[in-house]
Order: C-alpha cells, then structure tokens, then sequence
C-alpha cells in the first residue's frame, strides 16, 4: 500500500520493498505475487505473468510490472484500523493483518502441508460468496460451490460443502465425425498436462488418436485427429476415462481460527466471514463518525473563538502561560456550546490560526459545514443502530459495482460416470504356441487368437483339466495343451460337459458351471493329476458318447453309449457320473441329430488313451450369445 500511486510498479521494486518486511527469497516472493495476480482479484498485471492454461512460467520481475487494482484499494486496506508491528529488524512498521472486507479465503482459495495434517479449499465465485452472505443475514439457505478459472464442467453431487470432493471434466467438443476439440480444461491441469496423459492413453493403446495439435492462446484449443475406422463418439468417452480430461478433486477444509487449526464446512467459513464483516463495517463507521465529530468540535471552537472575539483576550497578555489561560477562560464561558471537552491540544491549534484566517472568517460557511456534518453523523447512526440491514445494503453496491467483472466460468452439471470397461478398447491380443505351451499378449502363436480389453478376464482349460481366469497375461505356462481359450463374463459364467479318464482309463463326465472363481489361481477339473480331457462341449452343445473298452480275454461287452442329456448340473471340482463299467480305450462324440440342440449333425470325434497329446472335442464361444445363470447342485454324482 506504501507503494501505490496509481502508476505500475516494476515487480522487482514490490518484492524489494517486501524483504524489508520479511526476510524471505526473492523467488518465493516474486512467485506468490505472480499466482496472486494470476487471480485476478488484486493485482493488475502488465507484462508476461505467465499462463495457467498452458503452465508457462512468467518472465523474469524485472520484465513483469504491477498496481492494486480497484476492488483491492476498496477493500483490503484501512492505515488506521490496521494493527501493525515492528518488523524483523525493527527499521519498519508491518500489518499484523489487512483489515479484508473480502472473503479472501473462499475467493483464492487455498492448499498446504503442515506438521501432521494438510487444507485444500477450492476456490468459489465472488458474486456467489456475496449473495450467499448476503442469504446468511437474512437467515436464508444457500450453497456454495467451486468455480475454476480453466472452467470446465462440474458434478458437485459429492461436495457435501466442502467435506467431499467435485468431479471435473474437460469440455470437449466434436468438430466433425474425425475431430474432437478441447475447449476447457480440469481445475488443476494444463494443455502440457492433458496433452501427456493423452499421449501416454495412446501409447498403451486405450485410445487411437492419429495426430494432437495445440493451438492454444488466450482460451484452450487442443485439436485430436483421428485415426481411419476411429468416430469421435467413440473417443470422447475414452478421453474422460483415461485421461486428464476428467479429475477428480478432494476438499479438506482445514482453517485457523482464534490461533487453532479448526476443520469446517464452507456453510461454516461463510457464516464467521459474514460476522466479520459486519465487525468490520461497524468499525468503521464508528471510526468515521469519530472524525465527523472531532471536525465538528474544532468547527464549534472555531466559531466560538472568533464570533464572541475571544483572541480579544490575549491581546494584553505578556507571557505564553498567560495567553493559554486566557483563551481557556475565555472559552470556558461557552462551553455548553462544545461538542465534548476541550482540551489542552485544542488551546495550542486555537493560538496557531492566523490573524487572515481571523480576519476572512466566514461564519455562513462555517454553520453549513457544521450543518453537513450533523446529516452525516445522523445517517451513520442510523446504519449503526441496523448492522444488518447496513452489510446488506454494502454486499449489494458491492455486486452492482464488481459482480459482472467476475461471471462464473466452471459450469455445474450432472456428470454421468465413465464406465471404463463399456468404453475399453480390445487392444490387447493373445494367442497360444503350442511349441512351447505358452500363453497370453508377448506369445506369437497360431492358436487361440483373442483381442480383448484390460478389464476382461479370460479362462483358459488345458487337457490335463486344470484351468485358470485371468487378466489378459503377458506370458503364461501351461503344462499340458491347451484346450479352451475364450473371453469369460464373471456375471454370467461359463457352462461345460466335461467327458475325462483318470488313470486307470475310468471314463466320467459331469455337466458343470464355472462362476466363482479368483483372479490368476489354477483350479482342477479332473481330480487325478494323471487324468486327460477327452472331451470338452459349451453350452448347448450335446450328444452321445461311444465308448470302446480295453481288450480283455473272455470279454463279451466290447463297447458301450452314454446320453450326455442326461448328466445333471454339478460343481466343477466333483468327480462327475462314471460311464462305464471297465477301462476305456477310445471315445467318440456323436452329436444330437438336428432339433436336439444348438450343434445338431452326426459327426463323430474320437480319443484314445494311448495319446498323450490326442485330439479332444472343445467348442469355443466366441460369437456365441452369453450362457445363462445355473446354480450348481451341491455334491457330487457319485
């Protein structure tokens, strides 16, 4: 305030003159002068103060100028209500604080870090703060919510006034079917920012963007190309669920009040402000109705002492303390014509006034003076006497004269919740060699070729009945071939006719459901480890199976059927119903005729014991709709 003259200051100079003060660096200083100009509430800038859009850094404060702006002239400052110290050094007077008329905090908002716990309180709208002051004296509801300079949209559902947190998103624009424009940023980010996660969603191949171009100035303009076969529609959805174009951001209301950190509620913090304010406003017009009375009582003295001619007294007198007691007797004559008192000050100013200022008195100039001062002193009173309706009518002048000067940028809306898995792009592919036995997204094989999303899970069977549900793996072993390989709905699972021999060339089968499960652990269908799978059918599939038995002597039963149809839902770590009586050498699948099920046909698919690596039936559901619900039986056939 010291410095301010009207005229722009080089921000060097403001930060010289406020080491004098504290003895803090420069830089910290020169850097809470550019984010406190960057506001735009109390500083006015000229020069390069830097960008919050992009992140730039302002010039050097030797390039860079600044001045108070009106709103902070009008409101930050009063010299005679300000308490001040001696500084550091003891050579200056500093404020303990600046008596605000603003709600500084809900304004600029604040965030930091102390011993054992932190604040972040998002900025709000000016205007909005005044009218909900302005709710608070009329004991009226309100709320409040942040407003951001990059602006954006907002979902405010989960604010709980200042307890909880704001979803914000970018606004995002499709130019045409293959150009997506970023109109406005998320509080917190810049186009540097956006712009990286942007290019680290397409690196991990969540989103296709073939070209990102940055055009912004003064407002916000980030440009997506996109790719052949890519619409915006399908982008923008992915822009909000993988980048920096939605965020989300925590409120912790954390203050210091009467010396104490206190955490409260924005309803909270605009309440004491209010208070505060009207103390504020009341302090001074105490202050000036103060003044208009002491101007008063020099006015009447005046008058006093040059209409009943009391400087006619001292014109004998020959010594100083003479004069004084002269012109206080003769005063003392009138006093019921004083305002209040008069003191020994008011002797020494009624000796200095001049023999011209005597001589030219103007006592019609003198009563209408007294006369303007008496309507002020009356209408102060008045405003003294009705607090409330005075800081009332204050925030209203207040909105008149700034509230178009700050509209709201951050627009509040409804923000529906990006489900990442509707909205996942299948970018990962997996496949199976069967050199090696491996599986998932760094294998180069030729079989079981899936593309899937990050979030969909995959179960995998081997022939030797172990089986897994997985994220898509980059590399995984099976120790027997694989078998089965296909994207699993964990809502829906996944049902089987499994047709197996254990060691002994037993043959079983069971009818099962795979639903739950947990993620990457390996699970049994078959219960010896030395069994293999010779059969495996989805859901829908059916038939019968053919059976050949071992070679025995004396045997007259060579072969024996079995009707899939009639298996019975189990669990998938039961033994299943024994088919036959005797070891089976080979077994063959003939599929129900035409009518009998979803795969109707005769053909026949066979497998013997003596392969290890022998072919089994499997049927992927790939293009298949998803297989309904089934609740297991409990126990096992057996």
């Amino acid at each position: 305030m010291s410095m301010n003259d009207g005229r722009f200051h080089k921000v060097a100079n403001v930060i010289g003159d406020t080491m004098k003060l504290h003895p803090h660096g420069d830089a910290s200083i020169g850097d809470a002068l550019v984010v406190l100009a960057n506001k735009d509430y109390f500083i006015e800038r000229q020069g390069n103060f830097g960008n919050l859009l992009t992140g730039h850094a302002a010039a050097a404060p030797r390039y860079i100028e600044c001045r108070l702006t009106e709103l902070a002239l009008e409101t930050m400052f009063h010299p005679a209500l300000t308490e001040f110290v001696p500084s550091y050094d003891g050579r200056n007077d500093e404020p303990t604080a600046l008596p605000a008329k603003l709600p500084v905090v809900l304004m600029t908002g604040a965030e930091g870090i102390a011993v054992g716990m932190s604040t972040r309180i998002l900025p709000h709208n000016l205007p909005e703060i005044w009218q909900a002051q302005i709710a608070v004296l009329n004991k009226e509801e309100f709320e409040l919510f942040p407003d951001f300079q990059q602006g954006g949209l907002m979902d405010v559902s989960a604010y709980e006034d200042g307890a909880g947190k704001v979803e914000v998103r970018a606004r995002i624009e499709a130019k045409d079917r293959k150009t997506v424009v970023i109109r406005e940023l998320p509080f917190g980010t810049t186009t540097e920012s956006v712009i990286a996660s942007i290019e680290a969603a397409v690196q991990k191949g969540r989103v296709k963007i073939a070209s990102i171009n940055d055009f912004t100035t003064e407002k916000v303009e980030i440009e997506l190309e996109l790719p052949r076969g890519v619409d915006a529609d399908e982008v923008i959805p992915q822009l909000y669920a993988y980048t920096d174009c939605s965020v989300s951001v925590s409120s912790n209301l954390i203050v210091i009040d009467d010396r104490k950190p206190v955490q409260l509620t924005v309803s909270d913090i605009t309440q004491r402000l209010t208070e505060r304010l009207k103390e504020q406003l009341k302090r001074e017009l105490e202050y000036d109705r103060g003044e208009l009375v002491d101007r008063k009582h020099w006015l009447t003295l005046e008058q006093i002492f040059v209409e009943k001619r009391v400087y006619k007294q001292i014109e004998d007198k020959t010594t100083s303390d003479a004069v004084r007691n002269a012109v206080s007797t003769g005063m003392r004559a009138y006093e019921k014509l004083f305002v209040r008192p008069m003191v020994d000050e008011d002797v020494t100013r009624l000796l200095d006034l001049r023999i011209r200022r005597i001589s030219a008195y103007d006592i019609e100039k003198n009563r209408k003076e007294i006369t303007e001062i008496d309507k002020k002193i009356a209408e102060i009173d008045r405003k003294l006497k009705n607090m409330v309706r005075t800081t009332i009518q204050y925030l209203e002048a207040m909105l008149k004269k700034y509230g178009s000067r700050y509209p709201r940028k951050t627009r509040i809306t409804e923000i529906k919740a990006v489900d990442k898995k509707a909205v996942a792009r299948q970018n990962l592919k997996l496949s199976y060699d069967k050199e090696t036995s491996y599986f998932g997204t760094e294998v180069r094989g030729e079989l079981f070729k899936l593309n899937v999303s990050e979030f969909e899970n995959v179960l995998a069977i081997a022939k030797d009945g172990t089986y897994r549900i997985m994220n898509a793996p980059e590399k995984v072993l099976f120790t027997a071939p694989l078998l089965y390989a296909e994207v699993f709905d964990e809502e829906k699972g996944k049902e089987f006719t499994v047709v197996y021999r254990d060691k002994s060339r037993t043959a079983f089968a069971k009818r099962i459901r795979i639903e739950k499960f947990i993620r990457n652990k390996e699970y049994q269908l078959i219960k010896d480890k030395a069994g293999k799978i010779d059969l495996l059918l989805s859901e829908g599939e059916t038939g019968t199976v053919e059976m050949e038995f071992v070679p025995a002597k004396r045997q007259r039963l060579k072969d024996m059927k079995f009707d899939l149809r009639e298996l019975e839902l189990t669990s998938p770590s039961a033994r299943g119903a024994r088919l036959a009586p005797k070891p089976v050498a080979k077994v063959r699948f003939v599929a129900a005729p035409p009518g009998s099920g979803p795969k109707g046909g005769g053909r026949k698919s066979s497998s013997d014991g003596g392969d290890e690596g022998g072919s089994a039936r499997t049927s992927s559901s790939k293009g298949q709709p998803p297989a309904r619900s089934v609740k297991p039986k409990q126990g096992d056939l057996f």
